[in-house]
């Protein structure tokens, strides 16, 4: 399993989703994607995110800067 990191601290939404969603998709194997933002309001739009898209919504962590958001894509 692949482990990344996407810092999209500063961007407003959809942004962050976007770049996450293009990521995760866009892999060919199994995927665990750590996301920054600055805004933890985004929470909402990675939940529908990964749910719609069948990405598993593994937590967030609040930071001194926004928040950490943790999701996996696993290929069988």
């Amino acid at each position: 399993m692949i482990e990344l990191t996407l810092d999209a601290r500063g961007l407003i939404c959809p942004l962050p989703v976007l770049k996450a969603r293009k990521i995760l998709l866009g892999a060919a194997g199994s995927v665990r994607l750590t996301v920054q933002v600055s805004d933890p309001a985004t929470e909402t739009d990675f939940r529908l995110f990964c749910e719609e898209a069948g990405i598993r919504w593994m937590g967030a962590t609040a930071t001194d800067t926004g928040a950490l958001f943790y999701l996996e894509k696993t290929i069988d």
